[in-house]
C-alpha cells in the first residue's frame, strides 16, 4: 500500500460493548497487523445524554481481554491526544466554521417547535421521509433565507442555533466500497445533517470525519449500518479539501440471528439463551436503567476461541482449515475475503470452538484450575488425581467448568442409580456377572485401568456372556449414571479400594429391586 496503514476502533460508551462490536475491533486489528499498520481507539461520546458511567473501562478490559493491542488512543495515548470526542469540541467548531465560510455548510435558527411544524407540513403533503434538505432549508430560519445583518444580529445575542451541512440539490455521489464495490447515492436523498449541536457539541458525521483526517487514518471499517452515512462523509471530505488523503471504506456485514430473520439484537441473545458482550455487564444501559447481563468471559469460553469464532463471521479464508491462531489470522486475513451478505449466529459453532480451543490446554493447567475450583466447594484433590481427571474428561468438556461439574462423580459414592439403565439392564445375569467381577477384583494384586478391562473381559469370556449385556449395569453401580468417560479409567481414578466400595453397596442396595430375568 501506498500509505501507512492507519485504522480506528471507535466505540461510544453507551453501555457493554456488544459481541459485534469486538468483531468489529478484530478486523481492523488483523487488518492493520497484515500491512505493518496501527491500531487506534478513539472514545466517540459526543452523545452526553446516552453516556454510561464504567462503560470506557468495560471497552479497555474487553479489548484486553480478547488480544486485541491497541498502538494509540484512549487508555494508550499518543501524538494526536485527546482520543476523546468530548475533550476536542474546538476543535470540530472550528473546522464547521470553515465549511460556513466556504458555503458548504450554514447556521440554522429554527425552533423545536418550527421544526415540528416542517414535518407535519411535508407528511400532510403525503412526503414518505420528511427531511430538512435542499428543498425545505429554504423555508425554514437559517442563514441561507435570512437576512446577513439578522444573521449576525441573532449570533450576536447568543440565540440558539445550530450548524447543518448544505448538501448539494441534484448530485451523484460515488464511493468505492473494499467489500461492496462501487457505490453512487443520489444527494435528493439525504437531508441537511446537523454537524455541531445547538449545545456546541459535534454530532457523529462531523467529529468522526475531521478525527479520521487529523489522526491520519487510511481505512475505516466499521459496520454495515454505517453505509448510509457514507455518503455524507464522503461530501465532507471534498468540501474540507481532503479527498487525496480521504480513508477507504470497508462496511462489514450484520450479525443476524440463528435463524437467519433480522439483526442479532442483545433481547435475542438473551431469549435463545447466549450472551452478547465478551464480558459480565452490571451497570446501566443507554436508557439509564440497570441491567445485568451475562459475558463470553464469565460463562468460560476462552478468548481465542472466541477470536477464532468471530473472524468467520463475515470472512473466511478460502481453505479448509478453521482453527487459527492471532498470527496464523493475522497472516491470512484480507478484507476481499469478507462477504456482504449478513451472517447467522451459530453459538453452537462457539461452543465447538471452544471445545478445540480447551482441548489444546495442558492438562496441567487445567488440573490446578481444578483444584482451586474443588478447594473453593471443600473437596480436597491432590494435582495426580485432578490430572487424571482432567485428561479422562477433556474430550468432553466444553468450557473448564465442565471439569468441576463432571468430576463429582469420582468423590461423592452413588446413593441413587440411573432408573433407565436398572428397569432395561439390570438383569440376573448382569447381577451374576457384576458379583464375580467384584470378587476378582478383590483378588487382584495390582489395579489399573488394563487390567480391570483385562479382568471383565476374562470374566465375560469364560462364562460367555456379551460386553453389552454387563457393562451399562455395571457403570450403573460404579458412577449411579448410564453414561459417562471411559469406564475402566474411571475405576483406575477411583482406586480399588473405592471401586470395590461401590459395587458392593450397589449390590445390596439394588438387592431389593425386581430384577429381570435373563
Amino acid at each position: 500500500m501506498d500509505r501507512e496503514v492507519r485504522v480506528r476502533f471507535a466505540p461510544s460508551p453507551t453501555g457493554a460493548l456488544h459481541i459485534g462490536g469486538v468483531r468489529t475491533a478484530l478486523y481492523n486489528y488483523l487488518f492493520a497487523r497484515k500491512h505493518g499498520g496501527k491500531m487506534l481507539l478513539r472514545i466517540e461520546d459526543t452523545d452526553q445524554k446516552r453516556f454510561v458511567p464504567g462503560a470506557e473501562d468495560y471497552i479497555l478490559e474487553a479489548l484486553k481481554w480478547t488480544g486485541i493491542v491497541i498502538d494509540e488512543g484512549q487508555g494508550v495515548g499518543g501524538p494526536h491526544a485527546p482520543y476523546k470526542q468530548s475533550e476536542r469540541t474546538e476543535i470540530y467548531k472550528k473546522f464547521a466554521l470553515d465549511l460556513i465560510s466556504q458555503g458548504h455548510a450554514y447556521y440554522a435558527f429554527d425552533t423545536d417547535e418550527e421544526l415540528d411544524a416542517m414535518r407535519k407540513r411535508l407528511e400532510a403533503a403525503k412526503v414518505v421521509s420528511p427531511q430538512y434538505n435542499s428543498i425545505t432549508r429554504m423555508q425554514m430560519r437559517n442563514s441561507i433565507t435570512l437576512p446577513e445583518d439578522e444573521v449576525k444580529e441573532l449570533l450576536a445575542k447568543g440565540s440558539p442555533y445550530t450548524i447543518r451541512v448544505k448538501i448539494p440539490r441534484k448530485e451523484e455521489i460515488r464511493f468505492h466500497d473494499i467489500i461492496r464495490g462501487w457505490m453512487v447515492v443520489h444527494s435528493s436523498t439525504l437531508d441537511d445533517k446537523v454537524l455541531i449541536k445547538s449545545n456546541g457539541i459535534p454530532t457523529y458525521h462531523m467529529a468522526n470525519v475531521v478525527d479520521d483526517h487529523l489522526m491520519e487514518i487510511s481505512h475505516v471499517i466499521r459496520g454495515e449500518e454505517w453505509l448510509p452515512s457514507a455518503p455524507l462523509h464522503v461530501l465532507l471530505y471534498r468540501f474540507f479539501g481532503w479527498e487525496d488523503t480521504m480513508p477507504e471504506f470497508a462496511h462489514l456485514p450484520l450479525l443476524l440471528k440463528p435463524d437467519g430473520n433480522g439483526k442479532l439484537s442483545k433481547r435475542d441473545a438473551e431469549a435463545l439463551g447466549f450472551p452478547i458482550f465478551p464480558m459480565n455487564w452490571n451497570g446501566l444501559n443507554a436508557d439509564g436503567e440497570q441491567v445485568t447481563s451475562a459475558g463470553y468471559r464469565e460463562q468460560g469460553y476462552l478468548p481465542e476461541a472466541l477470536i477464532n469464532f468471530l473472524a468467520f463471521l463475515g470472512w473466511n479464508p478460502g481453505t479448509n482449515q478453521e482453527l487459527f491462531s492471532m498470527d496464523e489470522l493475522i497472516q491470512s486475513f484480507s478484507l476481499e475475503r469478507v462477504g456482504k451478505a449478513g451472517v447467522k449466529f451459530d453459538i453452537n459453532k462457539a461452543k465447538w470452538y471452544n471445545q478445540q480451543y480447551l482441548r489444546l490446554v495442558s492438562d496441567e493447567h487445567w488440573a490446578k484450575f481444578l483444584v482451586i475450583e474443588l478447594d473453593k466447594k471443600g473437596i480436597n484433590c491432590d494435582k495426580e488425581k485432578a490430572a487424571k481427571i482432567v485428561h479422562l474428561l477433556k474430550e468432553r468438556a466444553v468450557f473448564p467448568q465442565d471439569f468441576v461439574n463432571e468430576s463429582g462423580l469420582f468423590f461423592n459414592t452413588p446413593e441413587k442409580y440411573d432408573e433407565n439403565v436398572i428397569n432395561q439392564k439390570w438383569t440376573q445375569e448382569a447381577e451374576k456377572m457384576i458379583s464375580i467381577i467384584l470378587d476378582e477384583i478383590k483378588n487382584s494384586t495390582d489395579f489399573n485401568h488394563e487390567l480391570a478391562k483385562t479382568l471383565i473381559h476374562d470374566v465375560l469370556d469364560k462364562n460367555g456372556v456379551k460386553m453389552g449385556k454387563v457393562m451399562q449395569a455395571l457403570r450403573v453401580v460404579i458412577t449411579g449414571l448410564g453414561t459417562g468417560p471411559d469406564l475402566m479409567l474411571t475405576m483406575e481414578i477411583l482406586g480399588k479400594q473405592e471401586t470395590i466400595h461401590r459395587i458392593e453397596k450397589a449390590l445390596d442396595q439394588l438387592k431389593s429391586k425386581v430384577i429381570i430375568p435373563a
